[in-house]
């Protein structure tokens, strides 16, 4: 079963997948979509199509630990996800994941649209690496 890690953005979000065992970071991309509810059928059919059994969406906490706004759409987009799919959603702490994902496009000199583009995979990425390391 694969664990799909989610870095939600407003215009787009950064996926990643795991390999089939659930043991590995595999891919990850960019879904570029503004509207939650067309995002969440795109991340459902993405669930169906590759076997997704978890998902782990981040949530976006202040650096002192507070949740605001962002941390709620968060948590509406994992409760939609959870109650479409019925597998679990886990919120996963994701401070500093975008900070981390700029400064590894930094070091593989990722400028412009590229960069923008990227950035969330990288995130998303960081994220799944995160929570399978304490699975």
């Amino acid at each position: 079963m694969r664990i799909m890690a989610v870095d939600y953005g407003e215009a787009r979000s950064g996926v990643a997948l795991s390999d089939p065992t659930g043991l590995i970071a595999g891919e990850a991309f960019t879904v570029f979509e503004k509207d939650m509810s067309k995002l969440s059928e795109k991340l459902c059919a993405l669930c169906r199509e590759r076997d997704v059994g978890h998902i782990v969406v981040g949530n976006p906490k202040h650096m002192n630990a507070d949740e605001g706004e962002r941390s709620a759409v968060s948590k509406r987009l994992a409760k939609r996800l959870e109650d479409a799919l019925k597998i679990p959603v886990t919120l996963w702490d994701e401070r500093l994941t975008t900070v981390d994902a700029h400064r590894i496009l930094n070091e593989t000199n990722r400028r412009g649209k590229k960069r923008r583009d990227t950035v969330d995979a990288v995130a998303a990425s960081l994220i799944l690496e995160g929570f399978l390391r304490t699975l």
